[in-house]
């Protein structure tokens, strides 16, 4: 497993709910703002997995909530790879408070859709290897 990429967001009071806390849907908004990162910090952009043919596709999202998020709360967000083989990938998430105090944990499992035949790929880590300029941000 890589060592986990982090971002912080600001939670903004439009994502709260009536109880004041971040509403459930946003958790999962960060998570994927934080996989984009990851991304774009490793030099891979949208055009380019398109240009390879490939998207990236969720499969399962597993959200843990631990200490309630507010308007106004810093929270950083990680991401980490764990690469067990075959068609799919984990990516493992912590969003923990500016404080240290956790907030949630999001597990997901992810694929790289062939976008011609409308299939998961065989072997996405070959192909993030392929594409990216850090392999380090992957765990490789």
């Amino acid at each position: 497993m890589s060592q986990p990429f982090s971002v912080r967001v600001t939670v903004r009071g439009y994502e709260t709910d009536v109880q004041g806390h971040l509403n459930q849907a946003v958790y999962i908004n960060y998570a994927e703002h934080a996989r984009w990162s990851l991304l774009q910090a490793a030099g891979i952009s949208q055009a380019r997995l398109i240009g390879r043919g490939v998207g990236p596709v969720a499969l399962e999202t597993t959200i843990r909530y631990k200490r309630e998020l507010l308007a106004g709360d810093e929270v950083d967000v990680t991401c980490a790879f764990d690469w067990s083989g075959g068609k799919v990938f984990r990516i493992l998430q912590k969003m923990t408070k500016a404080d240290g105090t956790p907030a949630a944990e999001v597990d997901a499992v992810g694929g790289l859709l062939d976008l011609k035949a409308r299939k998961l790929v065989a072997d996405p880590r070959e192909i993030f290897k392929e594409l990216t300029t850090d392999p380090g941000l992957f765990g490789f």
